[in-house]
């Protein structure tokens, strides 16, 4: 068994499709989200699934005291996988480390392409339209103490044409999300 804790910045699409797949699993329930942003969107969206929330801001979590405060709400909520859903800070050291093979991301690019900071959301999906990329998609990976990286676990890949809009990739990129990501995540759960 695994306790899956969410961490989001915005809207939430990815996590409420983790929430819509593992809320109720006996296997791996969503225990919490966990988010830098007071008014984000996926607050509401995990209060409709009953999930409970912690938010602090990108300075409490950068904090020398972030470490106690934060390890302290993630074992009330006995955490054992990280899925990182759309979360823009640089994640701290002493998570990665305390969830080390066990924290997990999706980043709408095929990295290594378009990635690292400053390369979330409409910023990759404009960036490759602006080079006329002939395709693109997206990366489920393990994180590491940089950007964007470590183990991949997962890629999809899905074609950008000439006449396609940001607005036009991030609907692939999403279909891309919200069919593979609770999948992946289950599926290398199912290594560990």
């Amino acid at each position: 068994m695994f306790n899956l804790v969410i961490f989001a910045s915005g809207g939430g699409t990815n996590a409420e499709n983790l929430m819509n797949h593992f809320c109720g699993s006996d296997h791996c329930p969503v225990r919490a989200v966990f988010c830098n942003h007071p008014d984000a969107f996926v607050l509401q969206r995990a209060k409709s699934h009953g999930v409970p929330t912690f938010i602090f801001t990108k300075e409490e979590l950068n904090a020398p005291e972030a470490e106690n405060k934060i390890a302290k709400e993630l074992d009330k909520y006995d955490a054992d996988v990280v899925l990182l859903a759309g979360f823009l800070p640089k994640v701290p050291d002493f998570l990665v480390n305390r969830f080390k093979d066990r924290m997990i991301n999706i980043h709408p690019s095929l990295i290594p392409k378009y990635c690292g900071k400053g390369m979330h959301g409409d910023h990759v999906h404009e960036a490759v339209v602006a080079n006329h990329e002939t395709e693109t998609g997206i990366t489920i990976h393990l994180v590491d103490s940089q950007y964007d990286h470590g183990r991949i676990l997962f890629q999809a890949k899905c074609p950008v044409a000439p006449t396609d809009t940001a607005e036009d990739v991030a609907a692939k990129i999403h279909d891309l999300e919200q069919r593979h990501f609770p999948d992946v995540v289950l599926n290398y759960l199912n290594t560990l």
